[in-house]
């Protein structure tokens, strides 16, 4: 087989294949596979003149990153919207100036969007008000949403343009904020949508370039992999013809694991009756689950908990998306079209919620084990609970990295003793479960050396360690955000790992992440990264430079 076939040759540094297969020297591509995996002496050899080559030169290969909880369209849009996201944005003025200047540039009347400020990391520890929002912004519609996603702060334009006003019901799993009688301009959960059916649905081409861009950034981080777990939340069934045109036009450069918007006025139900059918597509764009939602985000007071938040931070239990038998209703349904439930569930009150309305839905002629329904974030759970989803194959999809962003925020909101159990890493692989590492970007950051960092340490971004019996190892994250996302959307067969038969998804890491401190892993990036033996990223230019030699 020498000279015969091998396209690619990695090696010059360790290779880390997978939990199980461990480090090799050296790695031999053909097509878009792994051939061979080993020795240098043994794979080298296999190489012939035409075979290209990557030197590690000391760095280190891994399984390329899978981001498997991600809104992938949102976030390629939102790299347009007005950044207020904490790491450069900690005042409320600074949050005015930059809408203020968004609005200064651009048409009167044309809408202003700015994406992921934390109240409780601004200056007034409070969210922004429309009032606020006028002053700077008086002749354009805005809003601004929340880091979580999950609540939204609109002007007095943008409330009039859809139609709000002091006697607008409250939505159901919605709230309109009002205080002293007068509206503030939060909106909560499902009441977002009278909002944000108000601005303009991008067109085709503005998606593609929406896909482009996100793909784009992640390849620079070292995925391969993404998902978008919401597919509809922002222009309706047009989104499945935009990823279909993104991938013909080699604008969607990343493997796709795609999630319907399952709620009542999602698309899950139209995609179905239009012919849509679970696992259609293929490796590069997969349709195979939907999402509902069952509340919100512990952040943001809005996550349903048994016990409640802790006076101090405004007591209440939360907020449910929906009534249990509604719930029920749509999990069921899903289910026996044979869609993974990809549910999104954060307090342990919603999380018993969808917990039970699975249970409920598994019947002899549609059994839920082997199915891989997932609950998708699944923050704060107990024991029981952890028990009752492993009887059934149910999958944690957790995001470490809110304990970074969010977790002192969770100690104000929920106490210390809460806040060091929430999204238990090292539990749930213990227990034998399949935690799966993601970002929800652009819920929080999209880096993957932060992830790692949170998993290896527990520490928020403030340096408060919360949970640190909940850390686990390297190898255990890179697990994490390799095979378990692959396995969540059952491609483990295919992708996730570097043995010989398994597409050649691989990343270039800037240094040997294993022989670093968890402060040095922040600092690591990916330098290339390769997609079914194709080079998707290619930070340094070193792949052309050695072909062109």
């Amino acid at each position: 087989m020498a000279g015969s076939g091998v396209d690619l040759v990695v090696s010059g540094g360790r290779i880390w294949c997978g939990r199980d297969a461990g480090f090799v020297e050296a790695l031999a591509v053909a097509g878009d596979r792994v051939i061979a995996a080993g020795g240098r002496h043994e794979v080298e050899p296999l190489a012939g003149a035409a075979t290209r080559r990557i030197d590690l030169a000391g760095r280190l290969a891994i399984p390329a990153f899978n981001e498997a909880h991600m809104h992938l369209l949102p976030y390629g849009l939102g790299l347009s919207h007005v950044n207020l996201r904490a790491e450069e944005v900690r005042t409320l003025d600074e949050v005015l100036r930059r809408i203020g200047a968004a609005a200064k540039a651009a048409p009167k009347g044309a809408w202003v969007l700015g994406r992921g400020y934390d109240h409780g990391a601004l200056d007034v520890g409070r969210h922004p008000t429309a009032a606020e929002l006028d002053r700077v912004a008086p002749d354009n519609p805005v809003a601004i949403r929340r880091t979580c996603g999950h609540m939204l702060v609109a002007n007095t334009a943008a409330m009039r343009l859809a139609g709000i006003g002091q006697n607008t019901p409250d939505p159901e799993g919605g709230v309109i904020e009002r205080k002293g009688g007068t509206l503030t301009g939060l909106f909560q959960e499902r009441a977002m949508r009278l909002i944000l059916d108000h601005v303009p649905v991008p067109d085709e081409a503005r998606m593609v370039d929406g896909i482009r861009a996100a793909c784009d950034d992640l390849a620079s981080r070292g995925f391969a992999s993404a998902t978008d777990m919401n597919v509809g939340m922002i222009a309706g069934m047009a989104e499945i013809p935009a990823y279909r045109r993104a991938l013909s036009e080699g604008a969607l450069s990343l493997r796709m694991w795609q999630v319907l918007a399952g709620n009542p006025e999602g698309i899950a139900q139209a995609a179905w009756e239009q012919g849509l059918r679970p696992m259609d597509g293929d490796e590069r764009l997969r349709w195979g689950a939907v999402k509902v939602f069952a509340d919100g985000s512990a952040g943001g007071l809005t996550a349903a908990f048994f016990d409640p938040y802790l006076e101090s931070a405004g007591g209440g239990t939360g907020v449910f998306c929906f009534p249990t038998e509604t719930m029920h209703h749509l999990l069921a349904l899903y289910h026996r079209q044979g869609w993974q439930l990809d549910i999104h569930a954060i307090g342990d009150a919603a999380i018993e919620q969808v917990l039970s309305g699975m249970e409920a839905a598994d019947t002899p002629e549609h059994p839920v084990p082997g199915r891989r329904h997932r609950i998708e974030h699944c923050g704060f759970l107990n024991a029981g609970q952890r028990r009752r989803m492993k009887a059934r194959g149910i999958l944690p999809v957790p995001q470490p990295v809110f304990m970074y962003e969010f977790g002192d925020l969770y100690v104000t909101n929920l106490g210390r003793e809460r806040a060091e159990a929430a999204y238990p890493m090292r539990t749930w692989i213990e227990e034998g479960h399949e935690p799966s590492a993601s970002s929800d970007a652009p819920v929080s950051t999209v880096d993957p050396f932060v992830n790692l960092f949170s998993m290896l340490t527990r520490k928020t971004n403030k340096g408060t360690v919360l949970g640190p019996d909940e850390t686990i190892t390297m190898e255990q994250a890179l697990h994490a955000y390799t095979y378990a996302g692959a396995y969540s959307q059952f491609a483990e067969a295919t992708r996730g790992t570097l043995a010989p038969g398994m597409l050649a998804d691989i990343a270039v890491i800037s240094a040997d992440l294993f022989s670093l401190s968890p402060e040095e892993v922040l600092t690591a990036r990916a330098d290339l990264t390769i997609r079914g033996g194709e080079v998707i990223f290619d930070r340094h230019g070193e792949v052309a430079a050695a072909a062109a030699q």
